[in-house]
């Protein structure tokens, strides 16, 4: 059984919220990944997804205007390190959505996402 820390991405994209949407999507693009870990300081205080971000485009809204923290998931669920990818599989499932920040203690590790339990899966 894999473990988070096995599978999860450690090239985290890291933004502040009072960043515009649109600086945080054209890291997320630069990087290839399809999430930020939004800090607050250096707490976790929310994800911005690419679901997200097409949720702000679709509002019509700036994205060079709108702020990260409008549309983030604040808050959100995280797992550690030694958490099993069938316990990250099962709370995306749960939860409903894709991509899973893993934290220690208070410092983000990295994220996992359904890309990286697919692939876990598929090497074993």
């Amino acid at each position: 059984m894999a473990t988070l820390s096995e599978i999860m991405s450690t090239a985290v994209v890291t933004v502040e919220p009072h960043v515009a949407v649109a600086e945080a999507a054209a890291a997320m693009v630069g990087a290839g990944v399809g999430s930020a870990v939004v800090l607050q300081g250096s707490f976790l205080a929310g994800i911005l997804t690419e679901r997200d971000v097409l949720r702000a485009a679709a509002s019509g809204e700036d994205l060079h205007a709108s702020l990260v923290s409008d549309w983030m998931t604040p808050d959100p669920q995280s797992l550690a390190p030694d958490a099993s990818a069938e316990d990250a599989a099962q709370a995306m499932l749960l939860g409903g959505f894709r991509h899973l920040p893993v934290v220690e203690g208070r410092d983000v590790r990295g994220v996992v996402s359904l890309r990286d339990l697919f692939a876990a899966r598929i090497r074993r």
